[in-house]
């Protein structure tokens, strides 16, 4: 059972599809997170990466833990700030994400600040890590739309 719904996540991330790459959470505590992925035969970037070998890129798997840790640290700031990612460091992939495959991403506070948040985590496809990943995110107010 999803402790945050699609309809929950969209109210504190500002990404939409096809940049949108968390479907769920299903575990939200002060300090961790748990979050899930699930990769369709669909996903725009399948038809260019890899015709006949569809593979997920790992940048996208790495952005989709981000967005997870994105959840954690906004959750309780929807609509009031942004949050941007500052670093990656410590990415490894284990094994490819393919169509069919549901991505299980556990983030957890490493350290956190006024406006930053470095998180650590893994993701795992039937409990098997597929990658792992440090993130840092930064905080900040949502500039007015110019226009």
């Amino acid at each position: 059972m999803a402790v945050l719904d699609i309809l929950a996540i969209q109210r504190i991330l500002p990404h939409r599809y096809p940049m949108l790459l968390v479907d769920r959470i299903v575990e939200l505590e002060p300090e961790r997170i748990v979050g899930i992925k699930n990769v369709t035969a669909n996903e725009p970037f399948f038809a260019g990466h890899f015709p006949g070998f569809p593979v997920m890129p790992g940048v996208l798997i790495v952005e989709a833990m981000a967005q997870v840790a994105g959840v954690l640290v906004l959750k309780d700031l929807p609509g009031q700030s942004a949050v941007f990612l500052a670093s990656i460091e410590q990415a490894k992939f284990r094994r490819p994400v393919v169509p069919g495959d549901q991505l299980r991403i556990e983030m957890k506070v490493v350290k956190r600040r006024a406006n930053v948040a470095k998180m650590a985590g893994t993701a795992t496809v039937d409990g098997a890590v597929v990658a792992e990943a440090e993130v840092m995110c930064k905080l900040a107010d949502k500039a007015p739309a110019a226009g």
